[in-house]
């Protein structure tokens, strides 16, 4: 029984990613090749695999262009150029894919076309310093940002601040060319000046969200096979609080049912030591100890890109079995959960969430199973 719902689990949170992948989602939305020049230019952690599609879907067509994604999120391409950086944190690497991507939409005309694919990840990926911050400065705000549990849309907006390229920038440079941005949306609320920091965003501009955190959930309800609640697509706040809050719904519902949700979640470290584990471990942590053994709920959670946080894992799994499974190895889930050492805790059962890299992002997952 525990296998069979671990199982059934696995199956909705491979639903809702494979609703987000490039190859499904681009072609439905791409523009056809313009009389003119085509450009693609891009950046995210699905970037790559975008760029593949958009391939795929134009044949023969005349085009170029160059994009960034996250180091081992690469794919084959043809024509366009798939450059390489680091995530959440920027390296030079990041700099130059800026300057290289801007340098691909210079010098265009009114009848020329550009093709924007922006994913989730490009904040860190697009790292062009603006006039009086370098390069190390970016990285001293990022670091800061990602330890302080800021919402992504605060973040977001201190890095436009801080950039040479987003939050429009990139945009302005492709004029007079015709733009489109197609992209994959990772921000609670779906807002294109927030996704990837709005490189491509303005206003009246042609931006089409191809895939949403909503769109995910709805893909991984349909798979469920039971009756299905989804709690919202846009949830923040603390891992460890909504785990608590999510647990106390769980334990009031009546079974069969699946309690879906997606959102960004962050993760306070403080001042304290810290041990392994990103936002989908530190929530199911805090929901398995809260729930305390309860018989009847199995739950999920994982970034949908594949990478909880800057682990190689996407998240992991908990049963009516993992507290005792834990003390049996002489694990305290309580207190990995207040050293945020959740990787380990998980390791160490056995029950990590390994999907490798997904090639799209549309955040995280969430399944709770009552039976």
């Amino acid at each position: 029984m525990e296998d069979n719902k671990r199982l059934i689990l696995r199956r909705i949170f491979g639903a809702a990613t494979a609703a987000a992948n490039p190859a499904l989602c681009v072609p439905a939305y791409l523009p056809p090749p313009s009389p003119g020049r085509n450009i693609v230019i891009g950046a995210g952690k699905a970037a790559a695999a975008m760029a593949a599609a958009l391939e795929a879907a134009w044949g023969d067509a005349d085009y170029e262009g160059v994009v960034v994604t996250r180091y081992g999120h690469a794919v084959p391409t043809q024509r366009i150029k798939v450059l390489q950086a680091a995530h959440p944190v920027p390296d030079e690497a990041s700099a130059a894919a800026a300057h290289e991507i801007l340098a691909a939409v210079r010098n265009l005309s009114p009848q020329d076309q550009v093709v924007a694919l922006i994913s989730g990840g490009a904040s860190a990926l697009l790292a062009l310093p603006a006039p009086g911050v370098t390069l190390a400065d970016k990285i001293l705000v990022n670091k800061a940002l990602l330890a302080s549990g800021a919402p992504i849309s605060t973040m977001n907006r201190i890095r436009k601040a801080l950039s040479g390229i987003k939050g429009g920038k990139l945009a302005a440079a492709c004029a007079p060319a015709r733009l489109i941005t197609l992209a994959i949306s990772d921000v609670p609320g779906d807002d294109p000046a927030i996704i990837g920091s709005g490189p491509t965003w303005a206003e009246g501009a042609d931006y089409r969200l191809i895939a949403t955190p909503m769109m995910a959930l709805q893909a991984a309800a349909r798979e469920a096979g039971m009756p299905v609640e989804i709690l919202g697509d846009a949830l923040e706040g603390e891992a460890a609080e909504l785990g608590r809050a999510h647990a106390a719904l769980a334990l009031r519902a009546k079974g069969p049912k699946l309690l879906l949700s997606g959102g960004e979640t962050s993760v306070s470290i403080g001042a304290g030591p810290a041990g392994r584990g990103g936002r989908n471990m530190e929530y199911l942590l805090s929901l398995a100890v809260t729930l305390n053994s309860a018989a009847n709920i199995w739950a999920l959670a994982g970034d949908s890109d594949g990478i909880d946080g800057t682990e190689d894992a996407a998240g992991a799994l908990i049963g009516p079995d993992t507290l005792a499974r834990a003390a049996a190895l002489g694990l305290d889930a309580a207190d990995f959960l207040v050293r945020h050492d959740s990787y380990n805790f998980f390791a160490a059962l056995g029950d990590l969430l390994v999907t490798g890299p997904t090639l799209t992002n549309v955040n995280d997952i969430r399944a709770i199973l009552i039976a």
